[in-house]
C-alpha cells in the first residue's frame, strides 16, 4: 500500500488541478476534463511520477525497481507528449481533409478526435505534481 498511495493522490491532484484550471478558463464548472485525454497537467505524468518517486523512496533509487519504475515513467511520459500528440495532429490533418471532401461531394464522416495527448509542459508540470508528492508522503 505504501507504494500506491503517493501515485494515486498526484493522480487525483493533477485531476483536481485539471478540472479546476478548466472551468477557471471556461468560466464554469467542467468535469468532462476528467473523462478526455490531454490538458494540464498530465495525470499520467503525475501517477507515474509518484509511483517512481515512491518506489526511490521506499526501495532506494540504486534499486532494480526504481529502474523499472523510472524508465516505466519515461515511456508513458513520452508516449503522452510524443505519439498521442502526433496522432491528434493527424486527426486534424485528415478532419480538414474529410471537411473538404464533405464541402465538394457531400461525404458523411464523423471526425476524429484531436486532442489526444499533451504538450511538454504539461507532460513536466504533472512530472513535477508526481515527483513532489512521492516526495512528501
Amino acid at each position: 500500500m505504501k507504494y500506491l498511495l503517493a501515485p494515486l493522490v498526484a493522480w487525483t491532484v493533477a485531476q483536481a488541478a485539471k478540472v479546476i484550471l478548466t472551468s477557471v478558463r471556461e468560466r464554469g464548472l467542467n468535469l468532462r476534463v476528467l473523462a478526455h485525454t490531454g490538458g494540464m497537467p498530465s495525470s499520467h505524468s503525475a501517477i507515474v511520477m509518484g509511483l517512481t518517486a515512491s518506489v526511490g523512496k521506499y526501495s532506494g533509487v540504486s534499486s532494480a525497481a526504481f529502474a523499472i519504475a523510472l524508465i516505466f515513467s519515461f515511456v508513458v511520459m513520452y508516449d503522452a507528449a510524443g505519439l498521442r500528440r502526433a496522432a491528434g495532429k493527424q486527426a486534424e490533418v485528415l478532419n480538414r481533409l474529410v471537411e473538404d471532401l464533405m464541402h465538394m461531394r457531400g461525404v458523411e464522416e464523423q471526425k476524429l478526435r484531436e486532442l489526444l495527448g499533451h504538450t511538454p509542459v504539461e507532460v513536466l508540470v504533472g512530472a513535477v505534481f508526481g515527483l513532489a508528492v512521492g516526495l512528501i508522503l
